[in-house]
Formats: structure tokens, sequence, C-alpha cells
């Protein structure tokens, strides 16, 4: 998808429904995790990066907390223009030091997932103090498990209901500490690695939680709220030319999507989905697996890959774009992730 980023253009934000353009149901959420130039660089942004990111954001968008986003869209109700959230992932310490002076600066908010059961026990974690006070200026929290960890992975012939019930029994604590230490309620839960399962989708979403990937798009009313989309903003995401094009995109209205679970087997499957828009001509539809364009097949409004090549271990993704028909400098964007474990059934970090 990074090969064809320079030659879109970025134009005024516009927002869709599932055939109509409207000036309400759209939103883009950011992820970030260290702000540092010593930390690993896969999941970095240096301190004057981010500030060259956050003083673009304070100029041309509004950025919103997450949990307006969220309300309003699961709601139907409008939403701004350019509407748009900021997310950290693993409560890193770097994140007060370094990113929260440049937010409270500019006043923009912002939420951080965070791991509560490593809260005043490791150096690199946010403590409970730091976290209050960054809440005085801004900032929000929300559950990323009780610890960071694989949560595919399973104990030796652990059956289904007993991971799950382990799983989410992590998941409630570490809200309940959530509660307890910073008063949060939102049940606003980030998936550690964004690996997730159908069934860990459905028990949150029976339990009130709203879900957090690391797929990449934009969000609309229409999205999967037990998995919601952000576009990574750091590492060799960070780039702000390529990043404007991404924060200006589109959710794409996509149904019927197969297969529909994230685990799928690493030999060769189709991936299937439809598009019924009239602002999404589909023959112009492009999809990218590892910055490689795929074949598509097209019938009507199915669309189709053949994955002839075998996925990698860990996690990957297939990234699907459409400009629209009114604007065409603005791109409709789908992604899908897939999760694949290793051949003795590990998960790769």
């Amino acid at each position: 998808m990074d090969r064809i980023i320079f030659c879109i253009l970025v134009c005024t934000c516009i927002f869709v429904s599932s055939s109509k353009v409207h000036a309400a149901d759209n939103a883009v959420i950011l992820l970030y995790h260290h702000v540092s130039d010593t930390t690993p660089a896969s999941t970095s942004v240096t301190p004057e990066t981010f500030t060259q990111h956050m003083n673009y954001l304070a100029e041309h968008y509004n950025v919103l907390p997450l949990k307006d986003i969220v309300v309003a869209l699961q709601n139907k109700q409008t939403l701004p223009d350019n509407a748009l959230a900021i997310t950290f992932d693993d409560g890193f310490k770097n994140i007060y030091q370094n990113g929260h002076p440049i937010m409270a600066k500019l006043n923009l908010p912002y939420t951080v997932f965070i791991n509560p059961d490593l809260v005043n026990k490791v150096d690199y974690h946010l403590s409970w103090d730091d976290m209050r006070n960054m809440a005085e200026h801004g900032a929000s929290f929300a559950n990323h498990n009780l610890r960071h960890e694989h949560l595919l992975n399973r104990l030796p012939d652990e059956s289904d209901d007993a991971w799950l019930s382990r799983r989410i029994a992590d998941i409630e604590q570490a809200e309940s500490l959530l509660e307890d230490n910073l008063n949060v309620k939102d049940k606003f839960f980030a998936y550690p690695y964004g690996e997730f399962s159908p069934a860990l989708q459905a028990r949150l979403t029976e339990l009130g939680y709203v879900g957090f990937a690391q797929s990449s798009g934009a969000i609309a009313s229409y999205s999967d709220f037990s998995a919601l989309s952000r576009f990574p903003a750091a590492g060799i995401y960070a780039n702000l030319d390529r990043l404007k094009v991404k924060m200006a995109s589109l959710a794409m209205p996509v149904t019927n999507v197969s297969p529909a679970t994230p685990l799928v087997s690493p030999a060769p499957f189709v991936f299937q989905f439809s598009i019924q828009s009239d602002d999404i001509n589909n023959s112009q539809l492009s999809c990218y697996f590892q910055g490689n364009s795929q074949a598509i097949t097209r019938e009507d409004e199915r669309i189709s890959v053949a994955f002839t090549q075998q996925l990698p271990f860990g996690r990957s993704r297939i990234n699907c774009t459409a400009p629209s028909k009114r604007q065409p400098s603005r791109y409709y964007w789908y992604s899908k992730p897939w999760f694949v474990p290793t051949e003795d059934g590990k998960w790769l970090d």
C-alpha cells in the first residue's frame, strides 16, 4: 500500500455510510507505543517526530477523546469534520516523560491502554500517580489486559472453555483495577499484539466491551465494535506525508467477509468480501499484502483475493483501498488481519 501513498493527494475529510457521503459518520484512530529515541524503532516515534505529528493534528484535525468518538458512532450521532482520536498501547513511562508534555501544551486529549498488573511493579510502566497527573491534563486510560501477553496462547491441554474463562477473568480483573484506581468505567479493551479470536470478541461484546485492534483503517457507525481499526503512527509508519493520507481515509463499508476469523491456516485460501456503495467503483479497488499488489476477481459487488502464497507465522494483514467517486483524492480503506501460530503453536512477539 505504501507504494501508492505519494501519488495520493490529501484534502478535506468527508464521511460515509454504506451508500452515501455524510459529514457525520467517519473518524480515525491513531496508535502509538513509545515516544522515545532509545526504544525499539519498530514501535517508537522520536519526541521530535511526535511533536511534528501533534502540531499538524492541532492545526488540521478535531482531536477528540476516544470515548466521544465511540459513543457518537455507536449512537449514529454527528461527529465534527476531521474527527480523530490518539491512543497509546502498553502504558510506557516515556509517554508521560516525552509525549504528555507535548499533548498538554497543545490541549490534545488521548487514551493510554495499560496493563494494571505491571503498575508500580516495573520501572518502564506508568505508575498510578503518573496516570492521575496525566488525567488532569486530558489523558484517559483503558484496559490492555492484566498483563501484556499473547491472549491466544493456551496452557497444556487447556480446553476452549477453560482458555476463554481464564482470559476473560484477567480482563475483568484489569478493568476492576482501572475503576478502583482511576475511576475508569468505559470498558474499552485493546488486544495485546492486536491478536484476537471470534470467541474472545463475542464474549467481550456480551460483557459490554468495545475492542480495539491494530489493523489499519478508518471507523464508522457500521464498523465492527469488537475490533475497531487503528492506524499505526510510529516506526516505519511515522512519516507524516504518508500518515496524512491515512488520516484522511474513509471507512470502507464491507459485508460478508470470508473467512470471517483472523485465525487461518498458512496454506492457500481465498479471501472474499462485498462492497455496496454508490461512492465506490469496485473496478478501482486495489489490495496489498506485504507491500505487493494482489490479483483481484470481481463479480458485481463481490471481491475475491486468492492467497496462493503461504502466510508467514505471526501477524500479517491485507489492506484494500478504493478512491471516492465524489472526492477521488480520498481513499476508502479496509484492513483484514491474519494470525498464524508457529508449528509448535506459539505466537510471535
